[in-house]
C-alpha cells in the first residue's frame, strides 16, 4: 500500500503571501491568537523595544499547531480516514496529534528515542501512536516513508511543505498587526519552516523589516548552508534545544530562506538558559530551550541592531517539564551567570532568588485541548 504526500512546491516562487493569508483564514477557528508581550525590564536590559510573540501559549504549546492544522485541512475525507504520519522532534508531533483529534483522524508520530518525555506523553494523551527511532543510527524520513508506504497514510512534513510554511507564516502576520513598524524580526530556525513563513509575510507586509534566524551553536546547518549556497548536512547536534536538532535544512525552506533571510546568528546553550530565566523573571512565563533561542540572540548581543530598535521576537514553544528546567539550570549556572554579568543584566543567577525554574510546570493561558 502506497502512502501519500502533501503537494509540494517545485521552487520558492510557489510559496507566496496568498498562501499565508489562506492559512490564516483556515486556522482562525481553531488556533489561538497568542499574545504579543512587551516587557519593560527586558527593554531596559537590551536598550531596544521588544515585542515577544508568545507562541508557547498556542494550542499544543508551540507555533507548530498552525502549520500542522493548515496542512491537515487540505486533506480529503478519504485521506483523513486513512490517517496521517509525521516525523518530529516533539512539538510537530504534538500538533499533528491534536489536529488529528480535532478532525477525526488517526496519527502515527515518529519521535527520536531521546525526545523529552513531556512531548511523547502529550502525543499519547491525544490518542496518537508513537513510533520511536534512534537518531544516531536511523534516518527519520526513512522511518516515516516506510510507515506511510506500509499503511497508506498521508505524510505531514514538519516544515518542508507549502501548507506547513504558510501556517507558520501566520505568526508574523499577527505579530506585525500588533507591533508595526518593526525594524527586525528574530525567529528560531530548525527545519526552517517558521523562518520561511515569517519571511514571506514580512516581505509582503513590512519589506523594510529585517528577518534574522537563530540556531544553536552546535546545530548550525542553515547558517552553513546559506554560506555554501547549497544545503549542507551536519552531525546530530548536541544542544539543549531539542526542537532545533536538525541535520540539514529542508529543500523548500532552504530556497525560501536563502532569498529572504537577512542573517543567521548562533547562540550557546548557556545563552539559551539565560533567556529562559530572563523571560520567566520578567513575565512569569516559561519557554522551552528551542522556544527561547530567538530571545537568547537578543539578550546576548548577537544582533546588529541599534539602540531603541523595534525588534519582534518569536517565543516558539513551551513544552518542557519542571524537572528538565532544573537540570538545565544546574548544568550551566556559571556560564549563564557570566553572560548576565557581561550583558549588564540586573537579573540574579540564583534559582532561589529568581524563582526560576518553576517548581511545577507553568500553566499556559491555553491548553492543548482548548482554544
Amino acid at each position: 500500500m502506497m502512502g501519500e504526500h502533501l503537494p509540494s512546491a517545485a521552487s520558492a516562487d510557489m510559496v507566496n503571501f496568498d498562501d499565508v493569508l489562506s492559512a490564516a483564514a483556515h486556522v482562525a477557528g481553531f488556533s489561538t491568537r497568542t499574545r504579543t508581550l512587551v516587557s519593560p525590564s527586558l527593554n531596559q536590559r537590551t536598550g531596544r523595544e521588544l515585542f515577544l510573540k508568545a507562541e508557547h501559549e498556542q494550542r499544543s504549546g508551540s507555533f507548530k499547531f498552525r502549520g500542522a492544522l493548515n496542512a491537515m485541512l487540505t486533506l480529503t475525507p478519504a485521506q483523513l480516514r486513512m490517517g496521517v504520519v509525521a516525523g518530529s522532534s516533539g512539538n510537530h508531533g504534538h500538533a499533528v496529534a491534536l489536529a488529528s483529534r480535532l478532525l477525526g483522524a488517526t496519527a502515527v508520530i515518529v519521535l527520536p528515542h531521546d525526545a523529552p518525555a513531556v512531548k511523547r506523553e502529550a502525543v499519547l494523551a491525544l490518542g496518537g501512536r508513537v513510533v520511536r527511532y534512534d537518531r544516531m543510527h536511523e534516518l527519520r524520513d526513512e522511518v516515516v516513508e516506510r510507515i506511510a508506504r506500509d499503511d497508506g497514510q498521508v505524510v505531514i512534513p514538519s516544515s518542508d511543505s507549502v501548507a506547513v510554511i504558510a501556517g507558520a507564516g501566520t505568526v508574523a502576520v499577527e505579530l506585525l498587526e500588533d507591533s508595526m513598524p518593526l525594524d527586525m524580526l528574530v525567529v528560531p530556525v530548525g527545519g526552517g519552516g517558521l523562518a520561511a513563513g515569517c519571511a514571506i509575510a514580512v516581505r509582503a507586509l513590512s519589506p523594510a523589516t529585517r528577518v534574522v534566524g537563530v540556531e544553536p551553536v552546535d546545530g548550525d546547518d542553515t547558517r552553513r548552508s546559506l554560506a555554501a549556497g547549497c544545503r549542507v548536512g551536519v552531525a546530530v547536534p548536541a544542544t539543549i534545544a531539542d526542537g532545533l536538532r536538525h541535520q540539514m535544512p529542508g529543500r523548500l525552506t532552504f530556497e525560501v530562506n536563502r532569498r529572504l533571510l537577512h542573517a543567521v546568528v548562533l547562540v550557546s546553550d548557556a545563552e539559551i538558559v539565560d533567556a529562559m530565566t530572563a523571560l520567566y523573571e520578567a513575565e512569569g512565563t516559561a519557554a522551552e530551550p528551542s522556544g527561547a533561542c530567538a530571545l537568547a540572540a537578543v539578550l546576548s548581543g548577537r544582533l546588529a541592531a541599534a539602540p531603541r530598535t523595534r525588534v519582534g521576537v518569536v517565543i516558539s514553544g513551551g513544552n518542557m517539564d519542571a524537572d528538565s528546567a532544573h537540570r538545565l539550570i544546574a548544568a550551566a549556572p556559571c556560564a549563564a551567570t557570566a553572560q548576565r554579568a557581561t550583558s549588564g543584566s540586573t537579573f540574579s543567577g540564583s534559582a532561589r532568588e529568581t524563582g526560576w525554574p518553576p517548581q511545577q510546570p507553568v500553566r499556559r493561558r491555553t491548553s492543548s485541548g482548548s482554544s
